[in-house]
Formats: C-alpha cells, structure tokens, sequence
C-alpha cells in the first residue's frame, strides 16, 4: 500500500522513527512527557500561521468574545487530535502507520499553535478542562491502535470527517469581519480533509454506527464544555 505522507518532505522527522528503539515503560514516560508539554508549554509551529490583510472593520466586544469562544474550542479540539494520534502510535502494531500517525501529529502541532496564537489576539484563554480532554483522548487513541490497522485507520477517517463538518459549523458562526479566525480555520480544514483521505488511502474500514455515534457524542460534550470552562 502507498505511504502515507501528510507533512512536507522537508518537515524534520527523525523523531518519529526513535521510539521503536525503547521499551514499552520508555515509550509511557515518553508519552506523559509529551502530554505535560502539550497541556503547559506554548505550541511552536512549523508553519506560519495563515496572514490575511489587515481588517477593515474592529470586531465589536460581542464579536471578538464569540470568535474567542470558538477559538477555543478549537484549541481543545487540537489538544484532542495530539491525544488521538500519540495514543494510537504507541498502541499501533503497525510500523507505517505509526510513523504516518506520528507525521500527522507533527502537522496537527501547527493547529494546535495557530489556535493559541489567535486566542491571545482575541484576548481568549484555554480551556481549563484540556487535561481531561487529553487523558480520554489519549485512551481512545490507544484503544483504536490496539485493535488493528483497517479499524484504526477508520477511527482516524471518521475523526477527521466530523472535525471537518465542526470547523465548517465554526465558518458559519463566525463574524464575517473575523478573517483572521477565518483564515486558520479554513488551512486547518484543508489538513483535516487531507489526513481523511490519507487514512483511507492506506485501507481505513468503516466504522460500527454505534461507534461513530459514540464520537460524535463525545464531541458534542468537548465542544460544549470547552466553549463555557
């Protein structure tokens, strides 16, 4: 089967490939050390992110708090997607798709970045349940890897679609004087749809309804929380 390439060829990933020369404890406490960065350490990207032109019009306060809202959600959403890939990396018996699930992690890290950046131009904050947010994550994450690669590659596919369908949700409740927020929600879709397509590229396998369902109730719980706490 083809590989799966969801970065740029000129993204440094030698890490990607170290973990599989340590033991499971290793890979655990490398696992936790990653969480703790991601849930308290400001996301560096590799890319920059999307500029559009200087706005002609200021949001109003009622604007600029919904788009912070919004934005965080998002964020935690990112939190989520760190969770989802490094969990089932660790648990995948599967070298390609470790390395391909690691890669997208790599990718998903500039959301996570550019969604931080815009809250602190929103005057926004995080959300304070993102630790919960990155254990269940996480948990899922490695369930999925566990079972194998058709179903967790389907996991990933049917992540990505419904992250696709919540950030066009966010397009239309946005502030149309909003094109900064816009404009990374709009390359951050473009991704999703990207790692979607990959998964099953590779031979992801549709999921149980009653498992999509599942998701797509656990989402709903994240979006809520994440826009009040």
């Amino acid at each position: 089967m083809p590989a799966l390439h969801l970065i740029p060829a000129t993204y440094n990933i030698v890490s990607v490939m170290d973990t599989r020369s340590f033991n499971p404890i290793d890979r655990l406490l490398g696992e936790i050390d990653k969480a703790i960065k991601v849930l308290t350490v400001s996301a560096r990207p590799i890319r920059e992110a999307p500029a559009v032109a200087p706005e002609a019009e200021s949001l109003s306060e009622a604007e600029r708090l919904e788009s912070g809202r919004l934005m965080r959600v998002n964020h935690s959403g990112e939190v989520a997607a760190q969770a989802l890939y490094h969990g089932q990396a660790m648990t995948s018996s599967d070298p390609e798709v470790e390395a391909a699930l690691r890669r997208a992690a790599i990718e998903e890290n500039d959301h996570l970045a550019w969604c931080e950046l815009r809250l602190a131009e929103l005057n926004g904050r995080t959300s304070a349940l993102n630790p919960l947010w990155y254990a269940g994550s996480f948990a899922l994450g490695a369930a999925a890897g566990a079972i194998g690669r058709g179903i967790g590659l389907g996991f990933v596919a049917e992540t990505e679609r419904q992250v696709e369908s919540h950030l066009k949700g966010h397009m239309q409740r946005l502030s149309p004087a909003d094109q900064r927020s816009r404009a990374i929600l709009d390359a951050m879709m473009q991704d999703e749809v990207r790692h979607g397509s990959h998964a099953e590229t590779m031979g992801a396998r549709p999921l149980p309804s009653v498992l999509s369902l599942a998701m797509r109730l656990t989402s709903r719980l994240m979006t809520t929380g994440s826009y009040w706490v």
